[in-house]
């Protein structure tokens, strides 16, 4: 699993310290699949397919508190863009979304989550 590189988050808040094509590294702990990240916590993320997700799968991110800002969306290996609905439901729900590849979209939280950013990862698996 790769390691990224990133400036270590204060104490308590989550980072995404690697991916393969079989999961994620959070805060220590390899999730399998695809996972959805805050800064204080992470859940396995059983979509797999942006065409079927609904707004009620962001569900971690939607009830955080203090609340989400920015939400970044994950599309797998390759930068696919998520269907209208599912973006201006996620709008409609207050967050600020931007989707790239999973991997980008990993190091990108990285970086925001260090500049101490309300911002939360959720990431198809690069398989």
């Amino acid at each position: 699993m790769p390691k990224l590189e990133a400036t270590p988050p204060r104490p308590g808040v989550l980072s995404i310290q690697g991916y393969s094509a079989g999961g994620y590294r959070v805060g220590g702990t390899v999730q399998p699949g695809g996972v959805i990240v805050t800064p204080e916590r992470m859940e396995a993320w059983p979509v797999t397919d942006l065409a079927s997700a609904r707004v009620e799968d962001f569900q971690l991110v939607t009830t955080e508190q203090p609340p989400i800002e920015v939400l970044l969306l994950g599309t797998g290996p390759a930068m696919r863009r998520p269907p209208a609905a599912l973006l201006e439901g996620l709008k409609a729900a207050g967050l600020a979304v931007d989707f790239m590849d999973s991997r980008a979209a990993a190091r990108t939280y990285n970086v925001l989550v260090a500049e101490n950013r309300r911002v939360a990862a959720a990431l198809l698996p690069l398989d």
